[in-house]
């Protein structure tokens, strides 16, 4: 909605004049009857790398009496864009394609303290499977502490209760412990409650920093004790920038396009492929990942009983070889002992160690 805070957060995300101050338009002009659909673009550089930047402003969002059909031209426009990069994607030649995909969506709450409205439920049910929804709490610094933290609980009660489906991100089996407990610390803020201000104010102890002045004190836009805006700042620009256009190209993209040319009476051959949904796909790819492993544990543990069964006859036979030629070698020893014996035992009779040889008689014969 108007007045919540969005020219000035954008331009103190980017640390850049994007939004000129707004002039005060006379009481007596007519306001819009539509909500209004403002881009614009600029090149910004964070760490020597230089970025694209669209962003899509919605004034009007909210600020009728009736606003039912609020949430209409911001679908619509998402789903141009989409359109777009689909009639792209259909080109013979698709060699230089623009990619204007809404690539994350931040919805203002206003700081109420109680709920969310039914307008906040209506938008974010319609948008939530388009784009990837990030609730931030506009102007954070009108409630305390205690109250945030209420706010927060309330809000992501009604999020779960409406079943709508804001951005989370993933963990990988490849990210560290460092990088997990930092995504964790970042999603533990969602939503975001958020301060914007580009003004310079001076603390107490001197230092000059982003922030408001108040008469108790100064409230610091990069100070993580005072607001989140850090912690949205870094999860848009340094941590998870890629994960947010890889979800909404992987996700959002792929399941508007499978319904767009359905419509359009486009269906896919499945004996070629088939479309799947993309988490589904991950999913069946993790568990037939997880079935290989198995088969290939079952098929060593196969092996190496193999082996060792081989060798277990390896050595039963060598065991048989070895009694065989022992009871061999022990029969002829006995046999030596027993032939050692009876020359000992015909030694001591007197006897001969070989048998006399007896002579045959022999007989003659004359011939007359």
């Amino acid at each position: 909605e108007s007045g919540l805070g969005k020219s000035t957060l954008v331009n103190t995300l980017f640390n850049a004049p994007l939004y000129p101050p707004k002039d005060h338009v006379p009481l007596s002009d007519e306001t819009p009857k539509t909500v209004g659909i403002q881009v614009l673009s600029t090149d910004i550089e964070e760490s020597g790398v230089r970025l694209k930047l669209n962003v899509v402003d919605t004034p009007g969002f909210g600020d009728f009496i009736n606003n039912e059909d609020s949430w209409k031209p911001i679908l619509e426009t998402i789903e141009a864009r989409f359109d777009s990069y689909l009639e792209q994607e259909n080109r013979v030649n698709r060699s230089k394609i623009t990619d204007t995909r809404v690539n994350a969506c931040l919805y203002f709450i206003a700081p109420t303290g109680h709920s969310l409205k039914s307008l906040d439920v209506e938008f974010m049910k319609k948008l939530h499977t388009k784009v990837n929804l990030i609730p931030v709490i506009a102007k954070s610094d009108t409630m305390t502490g205690e109250e945030i933290t209420a706010f927060k609980e309330r809000i992501l009660l009604d999020i779960a209760h409406h079943d709508i489906k804001i951005y989370h991100a993933l963990h990988y089996d490849c990210d560290d412990i460092e990088t997990i407990n930092e995504t964790k610390d970042v999603m533990s803020k969602i939503p975001f409650a958020i301060v914007g201000s580009n003004k310079i104010v001076e603390t107490k102890d001197g230092r000059q920093v982003r922030g408001r002045q108040y008469p108790w004190g100064v409230i610091e836009v990069d100070n993580e004790d005072h607001c989140d805006f850090v912690k949205l700042r870094q999860m848009l620009v340094r941590t998870h920038m890629e994960e947010l256009r890889e979800f909404t190209n992987d996700i959002h993209y792929e399941n508007y396009r499978t319904e767009k040319l359905l419509v359009m009476g486009y269906k896919q051959d499945q004996s070629v492929f088939r479309e799947v949904d993309p988490l589904a796909k991950l999913e069946e790819e993790r568990a037939l990942h997880e079935a290989k492993l198995v088969k290939m544990e079952q098929d060593m543990k196969h092996v190496f009983q193999q082996k060792v069964q081989e060798k277990e006859a390896k050595l039963t036979q060598s065991e048989a070889e070895l009694y065989a030629k022992h009871k061999e070698m022990k029969d002829a020893l006995e046999k030596q002992r027993l032939d050692l014996e009876e020359k000992k035992r015909r030694i001591e009779q007197g006897r001969p160690l070989t048998p006399e040889k007896t002579k045959k008689k022999g007989f003659g014969f004359t011939g007359k």
